[in-house]
């Protein structure tokens, strides 16, 4: 019997799991996550190959919610640069 995804589930958001930023349902793998790797060159079956514990629906739904959100995705990004960068200059002074 063939199993049907509604892939409406396949993107979730929960208060205090990573951050309540969209995610791959079932995992803290966030969308930013497939983003970075997908703008780093990975298709979708290279990031499945290296994470397999998704599937390609998964990391497919996630590059749509992306490519739909990228506004949203970039905003979250900039906010890790900032902090990632604001971390090493902290780092730096001690």
């Amino acid at each position: 019997m063939q199993t049907i995804t509604d892939i409406g589930t396949l993107i979730v958001r929960t208060p205090g799991t990573c951050g309540g930023r969209p995610r791959i349902a079932t995992t803290r793998f966030s969308v930013e996550q497939i983003a970075v790797l997908h703008k780093q060159g990975l298709t979708a079956a290279e990031i499945v190959k290296e994470f397999d514990f998704l599937n390609l629906a998964q990391v497919y739904a996630a590059l749509a919610y992306y490519h739909a959100n990228t506004e949203e995705i970039e905003t979250y990004l900039a906010e890790e640069e900032a902090e990632y960068d604001r971390l090493v200059v902290e780092q730096a002074i001690n």
